[in-house]
């Protein structure tokens, strides 16, 4: 290896508000060595995700947050450069949760090979990992969508919005997407199939929600919280499921969230509300992950990606997030493999 020091990204500040650069330090240190059993791993991309967000706060939670002047942790792909272990080989493609670091050492029963021949190894970080899963188990589970239900995804053109969207019209249902431009509106009816869509940007949201639910919301899959879900929240049907996954609108809010109380709504159309994580369903995750590659080989899930080139350029990935730029997954791509024939 020509190169013996690398790079990490630690948290050095608690964001208040929208985090920035001054947030985050690039650390350079030296590339670690693997032990017995262990692999070095080259990281070639990293999954950027909203969760994290509420990591950087040192609030309890069901995660620990992440400690300052630490290096921050999250989903990667990699590949084996080095191994100790008779589990994997070099050019091996696995993913894990890993350091956000140009280069990891891991034990390899805490990792998932990567099959190349099954799917681009993208798709394991989005339609085929622990995004496609936590739509998957967060619709079907607590939404449990019926044939001619109406299904309401806030988020629509996200990383795991997308993917309900179109699991719910797998099983029937009429899907309505929410996003935050035209373009997006755009893509999810001509290029996922969404039955409608709504730009909550514009001063006509809520006329234009209403209009796209005669039959009212049977099912709601929330992403982002906020005033967004007040308005679809006044929609429910009598027995409305409502699966709780993110409230990416008060994210970066420096103040506690407030809005309408709504309880009265859930009393008098007896439905139920649900937050739910993915850990909750651990047990079940190869069922949802054998299902998930049924249908993408299939040709029933799409799935995009916004791919930031650069380690470097990671914290403006991820302040993406909250400005809408992504469509569908953010990654950033790190490195090309070494070893691996993809």
């Amino acid at each position: 290896m020509t190169n013996q020091t690398h790079r990490e990204i630690h948290l050095v500040n608690r964001p208040e508000g929208m985090p920035s650069n001054d947030d985050f330090k690039f650390v350079e240190k030296e590339i670690p060595t693997p032990g017995d059993n262990e692999v070095l791993l080259k990281t070639l991309y990293l999954s950027v995700d909203p969760y994290m967000r509420g990591r950087m706060r040192d609030v309890e939670s069901y995660i620990p947050p992440f400690e300052l002047n630490k290096v921050l942790v999250g989903g990667v792909l990699a590949e084996v450069v080095e191994s100790n272990s008779d589990l994997l080989k070099k050019g091996d493609i696995v993913n894990g949760n890993l350091s956000w670091a140009e280069y990891n050492v891991a034990d390899p029963k805490k990792l998932q090979q990567v099959d190349p021949t099954v799917a681009p190894i993208t798709t394991r970080l989005s339609v085929l990992g622990l995004t496609g899963l936590t739509a998957y188990f967060g619709l079907l589970d607590i939404g449990k969508p019926q044939a001619g239900e109406t299904v309401v995804v806030s988020g629509a053109a996200g990383a795991v919005g997308s993917i309900v969207g179109q699991i719910a019209k797998i099983k029937g249902a009429r899907t309505v997407g929410i996003a935050g431009s035209d373009e997006k509106v755009d893509y999810l009816i001509n290029e996922l199939g969404f039955d409608a869509a709504v730009n909550y940007k514009k001063d006509s949201f809520e006329e234009d929600l209403i209009a796209a639910l005669p039959g009212g919301v049977d099912v709601y899959f929330d992403n982002v919280g906020g005033d967004v879900s007040d308005a679809v929240i006044n929609q429910l049907n009598r027995n409305a499921r409502v699966s709780l996954c993110g409230s990416i609108s008060s994210y970066n809010s420096p103040g506690e969230d407030v809005g309408p109380r709504m309880q009265w709504k859930f009393i008098k159309t007896s439905s139920m509300m649900k937050g739910f994580t993915l850990g909750d369903y651990a047990k079940d995750l190869p069922t949802g992950a054998a299902a998930l590659t049924q249908w993408f080989q299939e040709g029933k899930l799409k799935y995009d990606e916004t791919i930031v080139e650069g380690f470097e350029n990671t914290p403006e990935a991820f302040f993406g997030l909250f400005k809408g730029t992504n469509l569908g997954k953010q990654l950033v791509k790190v490195a090309d493999p070494e070893f691996a024939k993809l």
